[in-house]
């Protein structure tokens, strides 16, 4: 079970060079499966940063939440694609055509069950996002019904998961069912610090809601013993595992 949790844990490489993101792999080796890659870092290192991680035996997951024109968002699923990453995600609110041109495209390069085929997700409603900062920009509608309105959208495109905060979970799983994978950020150990995440869980509580992935970063780079941290949230994912049989 724990093997299970370990596929499962997804750590933030939220670092600026290639030197820290190389020895944060080696030193959650055997903890951690999937490393996220987002912005900073890519655009500081670029692919080489993807290439390395895959190089020292780690899975990557690129995070760089694509959103434009449906032409530029395809080629650039695709590249990621060549990349050989497990993850890449495209964002939810660029709309229906812009994720199925993504989704063709990716079919095209990678037939569905097919080796290298990256899981396609996209990214409902930021964990950092409240009811008054969605309306800020204009969305009337509450966390709770965009998510899950979302979700359906980039399902109905053909998209495979979505990246959502845990509280959103269940909602997400009533309109989209079981089979649909679902990354969640936002998940902090009790004794964490919550920085700037608003809707939050334990890793317990986040995978005993159905949650398939967790992103967790600070709660494990920014502790005493990283990987005596990691440890602990590997137990207390797998505890939650066993209760989902």
């Amino acid at each position: 079970m724990t093997m299970e949790a370990r596929e499962r844990l997804i750590f933030a490489l939220d670092v600026d060079s290639l030197a820290e993101a190389e020895g944060w792999v080696q030193r959650l080796q055997g903890k951690v499966g999937i490393y996220k890659v987002g912005k900073q870092l890519f655009t500081r290192c670029g692919p080489q940063v993807v290439e390395n991680i895959r190089r020292q035996g780690g899975e990557v997951f690129l995070d760089l939440k694509y959103h434009d024109i449906p032409n530029t968002v395809a080629m650039a699923v695709v590249e990621a694609a060549r990349l050989g990453v497990k993850m890449v995600n495209v964002h939810a609110l660029g709309g229906l055509e812009m994720m199925q041109a993504a989704v063709a495209a990716v079919d095209r390069l990678f037939p569905r069950g097919s080796a290298g085929r990256p899981v396609l997700l996209a990214v409902t409603v930021l964990t950092s996002s409240t009811a008054e900062t969605l309306r800020a920009v204009g969305i009337d509608r509450p966390v709770e019904e965009m998510v899950p309105r979302l979700a359906r959208l980039a399902q109905q495109a053909g998209i495979d998961g979505v990246v959502a905060s845990p509280r959103e979970v269940d909602l997400i799983r009533r309109v989209c069912g079981e089979a649909f994978q679902i990354v969640t950020p936002g998940v902090r150990p009790a004794d964490a610090s919550l920085d700037d995440q608003k809707r939050v869980m334990t890793p317990g509580e986040a995978i005993t809601a159905g949650a398939d992935y967790l992103v967790i970063g600070r709660p494990i780079s920014a502790a005493a013993d990283p990987a005596a941290a990691a440890d602990r949230i590997l137990q207390e994912m797998a505890s939650a595992l066993a209760g989902r049989r």
